[in-house]
């Protein structure tokens, strides 16, 4: 379940580091007490709203069937993985300027409400993404399974707190460019993952034509059904015995996250 881990570490370190930068703002105000209550305020309206989104999620999968069903969860599937990456090359392009951004929006909104409206943006868009990414991973666990997922999202928020409790405290071996550097690829790996799996699927449905199916084999050297294998196929979307339309999405896929990341204007996390 290293997958959730990651996602909701990455997704909770982003909302911490926003509530983070205000509460540095509110330091410095002249009366900073009711600001932070405000604050606190909006933070448990966001991570409301987006345990309401998730009540809702399942509850409309309740009412589908079929193939009603197989459409709604193969769009989840779509969305989680092209919200991971708008996620990433949002963070990828403002990353650098999210402090600044944060205190100018803080100084127009200066009153409570306005920094509770801050925050309850904030906290929602991380935690409303983070159900639609954990969703998108676990609509098939059952029992064990999802029991595994919902452990490593928990050890995600927690490692996101220490990470955020490290950086308010000036841990010199912190990087943070290094840090979400890598936290992108591992996160564009997860999207593939889930567009490789949304992929699988419309082929079985007879959705998508295979073209050629399987374009190559390599079971006999690294099967995708067990050990490493099976992890990297449950975290890069890897495939022994791939079908052509499968290869030629990633390969879309990868063109073109890495041309929005290197193209000029993009840089800076």
């Amino acid at each position: 379940m290293l997958n959730a881990f990651i996602i909701v570490w990455r997704e909770s370190l982003e909302a911490m580091l926003v509530i983070g930068v205000l509460l540095a703002w509110i330091a410095r105000q002249p009366a900073p007490g009711p600001l932070r209550r405000r604050l606190w305020a909006g933070a448990f309206a966001g991570a409301s709203l987006a345990c309401a989104l998730g009540a809702a999620t399942f509850a409309v999968q309740s009412e589908f069937a079929g193939e009603s069903l197989d459409i709604f969860q193969l769009a989840m599937v779509l969305t989680a993985a092209a919200l991971i990456v708008h996620m990433v090359l949002w963070m990828h392009q403002r990353g650098r300027h999210m402090r600044r951004e944060l205190e100018g929006r803080a100084e127009s909104r200066a009153g409570g409400w306005g920094i509770a409206a801050i925050t309850a943006l904030a906290v929602g868009r991380e935690g409303a993404e983070t159900v639609v990414f954990l969703y998108g991973l676990g609509m098939e666990g059952r029992g064990v399974a999802l029991a595994a997922m919902l452990a490593a999202a928990g050890a995600g928020f927690a490692a996101a707190g220490a990470t955020a409790w490290l950086a308010a405290r000036g841990a010199r071996l912190l990087n943070y460019r290094t840090l979400f550097a890598v936290s992108e690829i591992l996160l564009l790996c997860i999207a593939n993952a889930l567009l490789a799996n949304a992929v699988d699927r419309a082929i079985a449905l007879d959705w998508l034509p295979a073209i050629v199916d399987p374009l190559w084999d390599v079971n006999a050297w690294l099967a995708d059904g067990q050990g490493p294998g099976r992890l990297l196929a449950d975290f890069t979307g890897y495939r022994a015995r791939p079908a052509a339309s499968l290869v030629l999405a990633s390969l879309a896929f990868w063109a073109y996250a890495l041309w929005r990341l290197k193209r000029p204007g993009a840089a800076g996390a």
